[in-house]
């Protein structure tokens, strides 16, 4: 009589018994389902899986930077007392957010964050770094806020943009756009009318022309007036605008831009504070958003329960689950002579 076997499912495993084992029934796999080696295999992939999410949190934070918002430490004093940054104070750090120009140009009122023209000096002196460390320690100081910027960053309001005439000064000593006096409540320890008289300046398209809140202490458009940009900067060189304090916490609060030449917006009027609350709020969502996907990707990652084809109840203890079982070779009687 010969026997054949017949291969069961690939899932069908044969397994020893605990008995077979050596093992006390009941004894080898937790009361989940698992063996005694997952705490460790979990441990071990939460290792393997910590310089690539370390990889992400990096990429992300670029893309932040990059396109959302960007935190800057104030070091100069020319935006006193606006922003604190002179000799002896706090210096402000201040949340730049870069989605308000994403769809539209810098407005009178705005405090701008900007690269200044190649003729502007710089307001403060940065020490070059002396190794790579000491160098990747600063970019990274300047990423967060917590480092003097660039020798080329400057923080100014707009005053003027493309095709505007601004002057100073009117028979009060007030700087004019288009003939029209600006309403400046900001202004801090400016200097007397004959020191600081300019202009005409009409600006050019595509520019803008800025001042310092402390009218006194700042290089600003004016101290470039003879420059081949007739001390003016490039929309395209803003960086963005300044829009939080977020340090020191005494000083946290939104930054104000006021509409300085008193135009008439009408039934918009009551709807620009919205806007810009929504101009803070938007980078935050957008990383909210971005977040969704990635956690999504990462859960239909995660190894799910096995499903295994099951032939029968588990012999162990009510609450282990179900196991596979071997399967019994079939056999069947030798055939005749005649085939029957």
């Amino acid at each position: 009589m010969s026997t054949d076997r017949v291969d069961g499912p690939a899932d069908a495993t044969e397994e020893p018994s605990p008995e077979e084992a050596g093992q006390p029934a009941g004894r080898g796999r937790r009361a989940d389902g698992r063996g005694r080696g997952a705490a460790p295999a979990r441990k071990s992939s939460l290792l393997r899986e910590l310089p690539v999410l370390l990889v992400v949190a990096f990429v992300l934070a670029l893309l932040v930077k990059t396109f959302l918002v960007q935190a800057f430490f104030i070091p100069s004093g020319s935006m006193e007392q606006t922003l604190h940054g002179c000799t002896g104070c706090t210096g402000d750090r201040v949340l730049v957010n870069k989605v308000p120009y994403w769809f539209g140009e810098p407005e009178p009122g705005d405090i701008v964050v900007f690269k200044g023209p190649d003729t502007w000096s710089p307001e403060i002196s940065v020490a070059a770094p002396g190794s790579w460390l000491s160098g990747a320690l600063l970019t990274v100081g300047r990423a967060i806020g917590v480092a003097p910027p660039g020798e080329d960053d400057f923080v100014k309001r707009v005053v003027a943009t493309g095709g505007e005439t601004v002057q100073c000064c009117d028979v009060q000593g007030r700087v004019t756009v288009d003939g029209e006096p600006l309403d400046e409540p900001y202004i801090f320890e400016d200097k007397p009318v004959e020191s600081r008289a300019f202009g005409p300046v009409t600006v050019p398209e595509g520019r803008l022309w800025v001042m310092g809140d402390h009218r006194a202490a700042s290089a600003d458009s004016r101290e470039h007036v003879a420059d081949r940009y007739a001390g003016t900067i490039g929309e395209d060189d803003v960086i963005g605008k300044a829009a939080l304090i977020v340090w020191p916490l005494d000083r946290f609060t939104l930054l104000d831009d006021p509409d300085i030449q008193g135009e008439a917006l009408g039934a918009a009027a009551p709807g620009a504070p919205v806007q810009g609350a929504a101009a803070v709020a938007a980078p935050y969502a957008l990383g909210l958003i971005g977040a969704v996907p990635l956690t999504a990707w990462r859960r239909r990652r995660r190894p799910g329960v096995r499903r295994a084809r099951l032939s029968g109840p588990s012999s162990r203890p009510p609450g282990t689950g179900w196991r596979s079982l071997r399967r019994r070779p079939r056999t069947r009687p030798a055939r005749g002579p005649d085939g029957r």
